[in-house]
């Protein structure tokens, strides 16, 4: 009599079922995980396209301001450069005007101050220092001559009488007195600093 023992077979179905079953468990997870692990991956791929493109604009748009703001900045200095020369342009034109009326009111004063029986043979001007040579009948006359001088407030006290030297004059008959004098030409209402400026320079 032959015995089957179909307890055991059962057994040992169950028992590979289960280790089946477990087996595709794992297999699942492994997939998930796997699945997961791609997604996060393209996830961070996408945000790193994302930040590297907002970069990309970023720059160039910095770029440009970068030019713009570079051409703005060689604007300015071309506009400071032309300031200058405006400036300079000011002052030259200021300083000639000066030195073209300068010397009309100089002859001018000199002109006024002039006695009678006196003329002038000489006049130098070096800087602001003015030396004027002549001749005249009396020296009453150049003594008034270096007080017209003096009160006209074009030149600084005092005018200095550099030479005075009689001479005979054979027609008519009579004596001259010729003369030299130096003074040094300022304009009324100048800054002390720039009359004392103008003395030192003449001084030398």
């Amino acid at each position: 009599m032959i015995r089957i023992n179909l307890l055991a077979v059962e057994r040992e179905r169950t028992k590979k079922k289960a280790v089946f079953q477990t087996g595709q468990k794992v297999t699942i997870a492994c997939s998930l995980v796997l699945v997961i692990a791609l997604v996060a991956i393209g996830w961070r791929y996408m945000a790193l396209n994302n930040e590297s493109a907002q970069l990309d604009l970023d720059i160039a748009s910095s770029q440009q301001e970068a030019t713009r703001l570079h051409a703005i900045i060689l604007q300015v200095q071309e506009f400071e450069q032309r300031k200058a020369q405006l400036q300079q342009r000011v002052v030259l034109i200021e300083q000639l005007r000066k030195s073209q009326t300068g010397p009309v009111h100089m002859l001018d004063q000199i002109s006024r101050s002039l006695p009678p029986m006196l003329w002038l043979t000489g006049l130098k001007q070096d800087a602001d220092s003015i030396t004027i040579d002549g001749r005249c009948m009396t020296l009453t006359g150049l003594s008034d001559f270096v007080a017209n001088l003096e009160a006209t407030g074009y030149f600084k006290r005092s005018v200095e009488i550099v030479s005075s030297q009689t001479e005979v004059m054979p027609t008519p008959p009579g004596e001259l007195v010729k003369f030299s004098l130096k003074g040094v030409f300022v304009t009324p209402g100048e800054p002390a600093a720039v009359k004392a400026v103008k003395l030192a320079t003449a001084n030398k």
